[in-house]
């Protein structure tokens, strides 16, 4: 059997990785200017797309190849309802929920319905109705508010607005923004917390009205409401929040019968009360810290699920061990406002040993540019407890090597010695307000990544060898309970 996975670089290898194991046959597609991308070499076999956003082209491929299964992986059209349509009525499998489900979720005014519905708490919110009274809509959500984009997501479409002055401007500027993000203007007002924490559950639903939770992940450390650094499972998170934060997100998959993996995100204020976001009806960015503290190859329970729909794929929630944290590797400057630095990866060399996973999207002599998301790869790193995970990713960053483009590897390696981020309290708005104490020395391709942790009085070693194998997770870790 064939799976075909609807995206790129290292989504794309880690998908391909799984279905290696279950001896599924993979199936890549790549889009113009993406040729060099690591995915390309990874897959069975490639077939060319106009682009990763065509539901025609992406359907046409897959029937090409005779592919039985298609992964969506995230980004691109994981969440399009409209692809679920297509590659169902191909007589195909999408690997993932039902289209219907996608639509009523991924409409954030509905999602936010339908969570107070079934007793959910959310934020005060209202929506903005063409030509309805802006002002009484913001009066009666109260200052400070977000004007959110009913669709998409990662902040596109997002202003913070502090007095009725400013509405008028921001509703034009994010809703310009959410149109050509989207192809959809549409916004709601949400009030706003100050310095609220991030946490998400992790859940997977069987299709038929029942589902589990497989904890939760601290995601407050962003930049651009982008995360940058995940854990599983959250410190600091009382018993009572743990509880309501599992009961509200199982309250939705129960109430749209929701099947495959997905997350509901939350706010956390500073009394520990949650708020529903939105759920996110695909597999998230952050995954593999779940899988690391839970033993449960997400991936693998979604294409099993989906060649076998009526089979319990999943029966409890496992007890979570240990703890995980991801870091995400990115092509960009911070100490210039996160803008991409674009090259050509001449050196690469990527950490090893137990419990350090990396998810890899680039290789040697590939050259990145600025068309497609600038993350590199993902690190992963788990260890018994959160002092020795934490240890672990300072060892990890320390060895990896990636020359001939900048990156924020040293920024990383400034967070994983903050005192703040070392603690665990944290909020969304952290890096925003600490900004200044993470660019100790700006990347540059004419100094290595250890030369610069050096610099910040970061680093350790050296480390020359290239990497060898294209093993998507350069790890001896089994996602199955420990070392190989």
């Amino acid at each position: 059997m064939k799976v075909l996975v609807a995206n790129r670089s290292e989504i794309a290898c880690r998908v391909f990785q799984t279905c290696r194991e279950m001896g599924l046959k993979t199936v890549g597609i790549v889009a113009p200017g993406d040729e060099e991308a690591r995915h390309v070499t990874y897959a069975d076999e490639v077939y060319e797309v106009e682009s990763y956003l065509s539901v025609p082209a992406v359907v046409a491929a897959a029937q090409k190849a005779g592919a039985r299964l298609i992964h969506p992986g995230y980004g691109f059209l994981s969440e399009r309802s409209e692809f679920a349509d297509a590659v169902e009525k191909s007589g195909m499998i999408f690997v993932g929920p039902k289209a219907e489900t996608m639509r009523l979720l991924g409409e954030k005014i509905a999602a936010k319905e339908l969570a107070a519905k079934h007793g959910v708490p959310t934020l005060p919110w209202a929506k903005v109705s063409q030509g309805g009274d802006l002002k009484a809509a913001a009066n009666s959500v109260g200052f400070p508010l977000l004007l959110k984009a009913s669709a998409g997501g990662g902040g596109k479409g997002m202003r913070r607005v502090d007095r009725p002055e400013e509405l008028d401007a921001a509703a034009e500027s994010a809703s310009a923004e959410a149109r050509a993000a989207f192809g959809d203007g549409t916004l709601f007002l949400e009030r706003l917390i100050e310095r609220p924490r991030h946490i998400e559950v992790q859940v997977f639903g069987d299709g038929q009205g029942h589902g589990i939770h497989l904890h939760e992940r601290e995601c407050s450390l962003q930049r651009r409401h982008q995360k940058v650094w995940e854990e599983a499972t959250a410190p600091h998170l009382s018993q009572e929040t743990r509880a309501g934060l599992f009961d509200s997100a199982l309250k939705l998959v129960r109430a749209v019968n929701y099947r495959s993996a997905g997350t509901v995100e939350f706010l956390v204020d500073s009394e520990g009360k949650h708020y529903f976001l939105e759920m996110n009806t695909r597999l998230q960015v952050e995954h593999p810290v779940t899988e690391l503290v839970t033993g449960v190859d997400l991936v693998w329970a979604q294409l099993a699920q989906a060649q076998a729909p009526r089979d319990v794929i999943l029966r409890d929630t496992p007890a979570a061990r240990g703890h995980a944290i991801e870091v995400r590797i990115y092509a960009e400057d911070p100490s210039q406002g996160y803008i991409p630095t674009p090259g050509r990866v001449e050196r690469l060399r990527w950490p090893t040993g137990a419990g350090i996973r990396v998810e890899s999207g680039i290789e040697e002599g590939q050259t990145v540019g600025t068309q497609f998301d600038s993350m590199l790869a993902k690190l992963v790193v788990h260890a018994h407890n959160r002092e020795h995970s934490l240890a672990r990713l300072r060892f990890a960053l320390d060895e990896t090597v990636i020359h001939g483009l900048g990156t924020n590897l040293s920024f990383l390696s400034a967070l994983a010695h903050d005192p703040a981020v070392l603690e665990g309290k944290v909020h969304t708005g952290y890096l925003t307000d600490a900004f200044s104490n993470f660019v100790p020395v700006p990347d540059s391709d004419s100094l290595s990544i250890l030369a610069q942790a050096r610099a910040a009085g970061l680093g350790r070693r050296a480390v020359a060898a290239p990497l060898a194998g294209s093993s998507v997770f350069a790890s001896p870790w089994d996602l199955n309970g420990g070392s190989k």
